[in-house]
């Protein structure tokens, strides 16, 4: 690892207001946005496996979800960087380059670091929008501040609980946890449901059924509470005018500044 990358610490400006679009002109690129939908999809099913089982500590489940994630976001680096991704979008951020490629590259990075750091995060939402159109597909990836929505399910986890509780409290606030986390891989395995719903198989699903599709997704932990939401979004079928040819950074769309008026707390900022 280079020095520079050993200094990394992210810069949110790089992800404000804007979101990567990127064309689906062939079968190929079908099948990469595909498999990059199935990979969180698989994700959100095992967390829910993971939650139902009491044997098994959230935040197991809770890692175990950003782990897909940021496969994702892996491999969406290496198809436009190459194997080589950290040192292009490191030279990005220091300066020491100024074309497409670096931006787009520092964009999924600067998501994917702060994605690897969430597990250790308190009082921060992670709220990623995905929409297809006809033509493209965009990526918003978003952090807010709090840590949940105005319509998260919330879920406790015992095992980040600091304080000492009295026999009789202990053993009712975990049956309590245990429900939550219950009723959350519920929740969790609909939202798999969504996602595969919305993002169809491309070999199996005509054109005219798969063509918009979108969902938003909203994860954070205050303490011993954690949130989840995920949501089918309607794409806004006017957004796009003219076909791109390569990845490109947009602005983002009135999906997003929807989503945020919705579902962001009074207080909350996007970060």
């Amino acid at each position: 690892m280079s020095e520079d990358q050993c200094r990394f610490t992210g810069d949110a400006r790089v992800l404000h207001g804007r979101a990567v679009r990127t064309p689906l002109p062939d079968e190929a690129a079908e099948r990469l946005f595909y498999e990059n939908m199935m990979t969180i999809a698989d994700g959100q099913e095992r967390k829910a496996e993971l939650l139902a089982d009491p044997d098994v500590p959230l935040l197991q489940a809770y890692e175990l979800a950003f782990e897909r994630i940021a496969e994702s976001f892996k491999r969406r680096l290496r198809h436009i960087a190459g194997e080589n991704y950290e040192d292009v979008a490191i030279a990005y951020c220091r300066g020491h380059r100024n074309d497409r490629l670096g931006e787009l590259t520092s964009y999924y990075y600067e998501a994917l670091w702060r994605i690897q750091q969430r597990p250790t995060i308190t009082d921060m939402l992670f709220s990623p929008l995905i929409v297809r159109y006809p033509d493209s597909f965009t990526v918003n990836v978003r952090f807010a501040t709090g840590y949940t929505t105005t319509e998260s399910i919330l879920y406790e986890s015992p095992e980040h609980l600091t304080e000492e509780l009295e026999d009789e409290h202990a053993r009712t606030y975990h049956e309590e946890s245990s429900y939550s986390q219950k009723q959350a891989a519920k929740y969790i395995k609909e939202a798999a449901r969504i996602i595969r719903a919305e993002f169809p198989d491309p070999e199996t699903t005509p054109f005219e059924e798969r063509k918009y599709g979108g969902i938003v997704a909203a994860g954070g932990r205050r303490g011993t509470t954690f949130s989840s939401l995920l949501e089918r979004v309607e794409p806004d079928r006017q957004r796009f005018t003219e076909p791109i040819d390569e990845p490109t950074l947009v602005d983002a769309g009135e999906e997003a500044k929807r989503t945020e008026r919705e579902l962001l707390c009074d207080g909350d900022v996007i970060l």
